[in-house]
Parts: structure tokens; sequence; C-alpha cells
């Protein structure tokens, strides 16, 4: 296996009830390089089975090397599907070899002894029996995230093990909830497993648990998921979808279509639903959604992890962080660095009060989340944060990190104070959203060492870090911030300096064209389906509000600074700012929410291209990473330059598909 194909092996075990197949689903790498269902791991499983179809066999037992049971099918293999008849058949072959193993003579068991994802969940279902390790800490059937349905029998035998409203909560609510998954105890707790058990003696236990069931017969049939359950299942669909509605606003089809199949499951065999699985998938993968969701995962699970940009220079310790003000933003990064990368961390700001509210703040979340950490753990690191109104402390810091209010002579001053105190190597950084951090670093003796840390609100739950190098920023810096980027498990994308940068670009020239909208006299909830209809997270409106006028204002303000041809002053924002919910319109000009909707991607799409051609980032693949990651936008937009792309916005717009437009050459690549 040193091409990493992932194989069905088999070792025979005596027990006290006879022989039992233990088979091991390997690809011989480490635990860096999950087992995956290919062409080659399934051609594996159907050699395998006419052994265990014609030997004499009391029992077997299915598991998976170190760290996987399974992590689902092979994604890579998916471009390789191009025609309908493709699709069903690559349904179909997992259908009958699962089938097979559900239809073995004698009781079965997947042990699943670690990460159980996708088509791994699957072929466990077709056991008769199910235990689970507690190191278990990804369990979830993410299809519907990415587009598509489970189709090697989940969305049938699921609901018949664990009833309609824990299907529909593990196959469509957990996916659309940012891919949400399970532990091993939270697997027993919906119904999934029979037994939870210690990783130490893992598959041990499970054979003798698998063989205690063999003895008393109670593995022929209990638990084995054949007859439709008798719940409510239309009630819970209907809730469901009313759900979904509100989430996605019809824009993602995979989560309806798998609705359906849940429901049908209640009636059909499990065979009339293996062949509406195989129509599902065939209907889904080819389209626009599932390919662009496929895209997206693409980004964000392989290539981001790939560090597309990253400079070769040694990163330099970070043994200490400074961060300069006590606000929200503030507070939520000093919890953050504290809890990732365990050094000690110190605050300043002008009140004492102010700080004291911070401190209290990070070690009361610490508290709250003990359990996460061995005992006195979270005492000792809540004894490293803290802070005055000086900057006592700050001397001997490898890391200081700006995040006062939004204004450049403030950052300015603050950031030429912090040079004068820290060592030479200390890198300096600042949490801006929008301003020049060229402008900033001007202000200092070593500008080489100074470059943006762009963190996303909240700052615990959002993965991107942009981070904005100027001409002079230095690679050993750049490399510093990288690596601390990556200890606080975050996703660093290499932004060059810029206005907005990319994210808050992106979304400003969004917010100009519904501001205008505003103003021309239509509605609040007609702008907020015009962006909800394409399945967007959150309504502009309430993004506003937790984003704060204020602060959208002063963004605006400055974009309109570097680009007054396309951003304008606003009168809403600016009356929204000012504290009034009322907007008296400017003039008639009323549009249709179709209008206004393609009046927003069209302004997006311009706004990528130009942010391409200036060098921000590298291609469009970055710009959908950080929508992505720092926005929140859904996979089956593929961010959102796919969506742009297939639907024909960008040749209208911008003359060509801006998957085409590479970055100028000023752009820094390593």
């Amino acid at each position: 296996m040193a091409d990493g194909s992932t194989e069905f092996k088999l070792a025979p075990v005596d027990s006290a009830a006879g022989p039992v197949a233990l088979v091991t689903i390997d690809n011989g790498l480490d635990h860096a390089h999950p087992t995956v269902f290919g062409r080659d791991a399934l051609a594996s499983l159907e050699r395998l089975l006419p052994q265990l179809e014609g030997g004499d066999w009391a029992g077997a037992l299915i598991t998976g090397k170190p760290f996987f049971f399974s992590a689902g099918a092979d994604l890579e293999e998916f471009p390789r599907l191009r025609t309908r008849a493709e699709v069903v058949a690559a349904s179909r072959v997992g259908h009958e070899l699962f089938g097979r193993l559900r239809a073995l003579p004698f009781p079965t068991l997947a042990a699943v002894n670690g990460a159980c994802l996708g088509g791994g969940v699957e072929l466990a279902l077709h056991c008769r029996l199910r235990t689970i390790s507690t190191a278990v800490r990804h369990f979830a059937m993410p299809e519907c995230f990415l587009g598509i349905v489970p189709a090697w029998g989940g969305t049938q035998l699921l609901p018949r093990l664990v009833g309609a409203e824990a299907a529909v909560k593990l196959i469509v609510s957990n996916p659309l909830r940012q891919n949400r998954r399970l532990t091993g105890a939270q697997a027993l707790e919906v119904g999934f497993a029979d037994r939870l058990l210690e990783p130490a003696e893992f598959v041990d236990d499970s054979l003798a648990f698998l063989v205690d069931r063999m003895g008393d017969g109670a593995a022929n049939g209990v638990r084995h998921p054949d007859m439709p359950r008798t719940d409510d299942v239309g009630e819970i669909v209907r809730r469901a979808r009313a759900q979904l509605d509100d989430q996605v606003h019809g824009a993602a089809p995979a989560p309806y279509r798998a609705l359906d199949l849940i429901e049908g499951a209640a009636g059909w065999t499990v065979e009339e639903g293996y062949r509406q699985e195989e129509e599902a998938l065939a209907d889904l993968l080819l389209g626009h959604e599932a390919q662009a969701s496929l895209y997206a995962f693409e980004l964000v699970e392989r290539r981001a992890k790939r560090s597309p940009g990253r400079p070769s220079a040694e990163p330099g310790p970070v043994r200490k962080v400074g961060i300069v003000g006590a606000g929200l933003m503030a507070t939520q990064l000093a919890s953050l660095f504290v809890r990732r990368l365990e050094v000690p961390v110190v605050l300043r700001d002008l009140e004492q009060a102010r700080v004291d509210e911070a401190l209290a703040g990070v070690r009361g979340e610490l508290e709250a989340n003990r359990g996460r950490y061995a005992e006195g753990k979270a005492r000792f690191l809540g004894s490293l944060v803290t802070g005055s109104t000086s900057y006592d402390g700050f001397q001997d810091c490898d890391l200081v990190l700006e995040a006062v209010f939004e204004d450049l002579a403030l950052k300015r001053e603050v950031l030429r104070e912090v040079e004068q105190l820290v060592r030479p190597d200390t890198l300096l950084a600042t949490n801006t959203s929008a301003l020049s951090v060229t402008e900033m670093a001007a202000a200092l003796d070593q500008p080489d060492r100074m470059l943006g840390m762009h963190f996303f609100n909240p700052v615990a739950v959002m993965p991107l870090v942009e981070l904005v190098h100027t001409a002079q920023t230095s690679d050993d810096s750049l490399a510093t911030a990288w690596r601390v980027a990556e200890t606080l498990r975050k996703s660093p994308v290499l932004v060059r300096d810029a206005p907005g940068f990319v994210v808050n670009r992106v979304l400003m020239r969004m917010t100009q064209v519904l501001l205008r909208a505003l103003e021309n006299g239509n509605t609040v909830d007609e702008t907020d389906e015009a962006v909800l209809r394409l399945g967007l997270p959150m309504a502009p409106s309430v993004l506003l509000q937790m984003v704060g006028p204020q602060v959208a204002k002063d963004v605006l303000e400055t974009m309109h600074l570097a680009y007054p041809d396309r951003f304008w002053p606003s009168p809403a924002l600016t009356s929204y700012a000012s504290g009034s919910d009322e907007l008296e319109p400017l003039r008639d000009e009323r549009r249709d929410v179709e209008e206004i909707t393609t009046d927003v991607l069209e302004a997006m799409a311009q706004e990528i291209f130009l942010l391409l051609e200036e060098g921000v980032v590298a291609e469009a693949a970055d710009v959908d990473t950080c929508l992505l990651l720092g926005a929140g936008f859904p996979f089956f937009l593929g961010g959102i330059t796919r969506h742009l792309d297939q639907v024909g916005i960008s040749e209208g717009t911008v003359g060509r598909p801006l998957a085409e437009v590479r970055a100028a050459a000023r752009m820094r690549v390593s």
C-alpha cells in the first residue's frame, strides 16, 4: 500500500463463540492521512466479501487504523464523475457492497475507533452492532455541507436506527451549523452506538462485547436497522423544512433533498431507498451548488493547509504577548492568545476599570470552560493575563498587537510609543479592519517589523486571519505572524496592504448597494431578502447592528477616501450611526428584490476583479477563502467567485471569469 490506497485487511481471531473475522480499514500511512473510500478501497472490499460470505465465521468485527475509522468517500475522485450514469453507478456500487455486509448471516460489529465521517458512518450502519471510542472527536455526516446527500444508505438506515428527529440533526442540521461534529459520547447519546468504550483496549473490548452479544443471541436483529421507525416523520420533516427556509431561503437544494429521503425512509423498503439516494446524488453532484461546495472544501481543508504565500524564513519565538487596548475585541484576543499559546499576555488601556473588566472577562471564560483543562489549568492560564494603565510588562514581549479605536493618528501614536519600549526584534501588529498598515508603519524606526493581523468577530469562532503585509514587511516578521496564527488554530491568508483588505472591502461594496437601495425607497426587508436569497448566513441589517453602524461608517469613509468613484458617503448609514432607526428615502427609485440581488452580485464581481488586478491577493481562491472563513459565506456559493463565474455575472460584468484573473506582479508570493 505504498500509494496510500485504502484496503480492507482480514485476520481471523479465535473466540469462545467461534472464529471471528477481524477486518481493518487501513491505507498504510500515518494518522495525518485518513482512510477514504475510493475505487481501490471498494475493489478491496469486493475482494474481501467472498471470504466473509463463504467462510465458517461466527461473527465479524470491522475497525480502522489508529485514530481513523474512515473519512468516507474520496472527494478527489468526484471530478471524474461527469455524467448522470457515472454518478448513479458510483452510488450503486457502495449500496451493493455495503448491502452484502448487511446481509451476512452472522453478527457484525463496527468498532469505531477514530474519526468517522460520511461513508464511514454509512458502512457502520450496515453492521448489526456498533461500538465507539471515547477518543472519537469527529463523528459526522457532512454531505449536505458539500452540496450532496448521503448516498450509500445513510438517509435510509439512520432514521430506522435512531429515529427521524436524530437523523435530521445528523444529516441536515449539523452540516448547516458549520459542519458540526459529534464526539463518541454524543454519538452514543443519539443512539448510533450500542456501547461507549475507552481507547486503551478498544478493539479487545469491542470483540468481547461482540462475543457476549453473539452468545445471548442479541446481535441477531435487535439493533439491525431494517424496519422503519414509527416517529411522526411528517411533522418532524415539516418543522425541519421551515427551519431550512429561514437558514438558506431555498438557495441550497441538498438539505431539502435529504429531508425528502429521510421522510421517504418511513415508507420505502431499504432497497427502494437505495434507488432514491442514487437518483438524488445524480441530480445534485453535477449541479452548481455541489461543484461550488467541493471547490470550497478543497480551499479550506486542503489548500489553506498548504499555506500558499508563506515565506521560507524561520519564524521567531513568541513567549509573551502584549495587547494595547482592553475593549471587547482586545478581550477576545487576550483570551485566544492565552488559551492557545499558553504564554503571558499583558493588556494596557487608559482606564483601569476597563482593564479590570477585560481581565475578569478572560478569567471568567477560562473558568466557565475549566472542564476542558486538567485540574488547576484554568486558574493557571488566568494568572498569565495581567494589565494596567501603563506599559509595564511590555518591555520583554515578543509580539505586541494594537487593538485600539479605529483612528489612524491614534494607532500611529500607540505603535510609536510601543516601539520605544520593546526590543528591536519584537513583532508589531495591528488589528485594524480597514486602515492603512503602511501609514501606521511610517511612524516607526523599523517599519519592516510591522504588519496587520486582522481577526474577525467573534474571535473564538471565525477561523480567518488576514495577514496584511506592506512593501517593507520582512519575511522574518511575516513568518513569525504566520506561525502564531496557525498556533492559534486560525487560517492565515496573505493580503497586500490596501484599504479594507479583502473581506471588508467586498462586504462594504455589497453594503453600499443595499444602502443606496434604502435611500431610493426600498425597505429593510427587501434589502435583507435580496441577500438572504443567496443563502448568506445573516441578514445585512442584523450584521450592521452586530458590527455597529458607527464602525461601518468609519470603514465606508476609509473606502471613500481610497476609491471615491465606487464608495460614496451614505446618508442612510450616517442616520443609523447617529442612533436613528427611521430613514426617510431621498428619492423614489425603488428596485425589485431580484434587481437588488443582481446589483449586489455585479458590484461584488467588479470589486473582486479590481482587488485581484491590484494584487491585494494572488488569485480568486484567496478571496473565496477569506469570505468562507471570515464572513461565513456558504460553501454552496464556493465563497462567491465560483458562483459569480457559474451564473455568468463575472463574464457580464468584467468580461471574463474571476478564476482566470491572476494577481499583479507586485503581489508578494513565495
